[in-house]
């Protein structure tokens, strides 16, 4: 009997033993299997050989920086009471005439903060418009150019002759000097990425756009001191936030003005090189100058994206720029569709200069008004252009 109660109890211990080293190895195995999926999960800046991998499904990208014509600024695009969509379906048709096949369109952490719901509607509603012209749309999250005190309701009149008078900053100069409003702008990012993240009508995210921009003679007077600053720390965590969201769309922000060689690099443009997915840079001068630019980004090895060019009286043109970019095979996004109540076909001087009707030589756009070319040579240069890269 004694046996028999001392067998049972060493084959309790056994069993005892064995549940526990199985529990111990099914949980490492979870363990392992846990790490392996957030491993996965995690995205990660792209190779060169993704970025490339990437680019090479798409077209040649050809379109314009986009706002209807109706609305001064991002705001006014995107709240209910103006968002327009039907001169929003007019005008990229007016685009996809013309072969353009992208557009780079700004929202706000205001507009998020206002009506998440809503404004995904909206965007939703956009992209469905742009989708039935063939259009892709990359997406700006922050923007560090002209008035740095945006207010959401109704948006004021142009300033007559005045290039982008009423064009805002994301964040404005109280969120940014704000830490406080920082998960907000957080919860921005990563909402936003997150709901369009799989979204094949989405180009792509440009995180901020020219993001050390002190806005010249416009509003420098009332920027802080500190602005690049604070923008150069909260822009490494949008990136994060950004690449948290997992998208499958590439993240970058493009550098405009300066020395792009490695050995010149001001830090903040460094921050957007290392963690743009593809590379994105601004050209508004002559096309040897566009082609220097060319040469400076391409030790990245990554495929590149001129988000923003073309302002007549500089040099920069679709007729000195679109053979170069052709040829070497770099997306092109002008400034400027429709000429409107953002009124850039008057050139940035006009800050500081009196205009009393258009300029001679618009500055920006394509179109006028009712959609007719500013010059029609041009827009048939563009088309011919874009039909041949398209037929390859």
């Amino acid at each position: 009997m004694k046996k028999t109660k001392l067998y049972l109890a060493f084959m309790l211990v056994g069993m005892l033993l064995l549940s526990c080293n199985k529990s111990k190895t099914n949980s490492e195995e979870n363990n392992k299997k846990n790490q392996a999926e957030q491993s996965v999960d995690k995205r990660e800046i792209w190779t060169k050989e993704q970025a490339n991998s990437w680019y090479a499904k798409q077209p040649w990208l050809v379109g314009s920086n986009y706002n209807p014509s109706t609305a001064i600024n991002q705001l006014e695009m995107w709240q209910k009471e103006t968002f327009d969509p039907k001169r929003i379906d007019q005008e990229l048709g007016w685009a996809e005439q013309i072969g353009m096949n992208t557009m780079r369109v700004y929202l706000h952490d205001l507009l998020h903060k206002q009506d998440a719901e809503g404004l995904y509607e909206r965007m939703d509603t956009f992209l469905e418009i742009a989708d039935k012209h063939h259009i892709k749309i990359l997406f700006v999250l922050f923007d560090s150019c002209w008035d740095p005190f945006p207010e959401l309701g109704k948006q004021r009149a142009p300033k007559p002759f005045v290039h982008n008078s009423g064009w805002v900053q994301s964040p404005g100069q109280k969120a940014l000097s704000d830490a406080k409003e920082y998960p907000r702008l957080e919860k921005y990012v990563k909402e936003t990425v997150a709901h369009f993240k799989d979204d094949q009508r989405i180009l792509g995210w440009d995180v901020w756009n020219e993001p050390d921009n002190m806005t010249g003679p416009s509003y420098e007077k009332v920027e802080i001191a500190n602005k690049v600053d604070l923008v150069y720390n909260l822009l490494g965590k949008v990136f994060e936030w950004a690449r948290e969201s997992n998208p499958s769309q590439p993240l970058t922000s493009g550098v405009w003005a300066g020395d792009w060689t490695e050995a010149n690099l001001k830090p903040i443009f460094k921050l957007q090189l290392d963690q743009s997915d593809v590379i994105s840079f601004h050209c508004y001068d002559k096309p040897k100058d566009f082609i220097k630019r060319i040469n400076e980004l391409k030790r990245y090895g990554k495929p590149m994206l001129c988000t923003e060019y073309m302002a007549r009286p500089n040099g920069s043109t679709f007729e000195g720029f679109l053979p170069i970019a052709k040829e070497n095979k770099i997306a092109m996004i002008n400034w400027g569709l429709v000429d409107g109540k953002s009124q850039t076909k008057f050139p940035w001087d006009s800050w500081t200069k009196k205009y009393t009707s258009a300029p001679p030589v618009w500055f920006h756009e394509v179109f006028n008004t009712d959609g007719t070319p500013y010059k029609k040579s041009e827009t048939d240069f563009i088309k011919k252009m874009t039909s041949e890269a398209y037929k390859k």
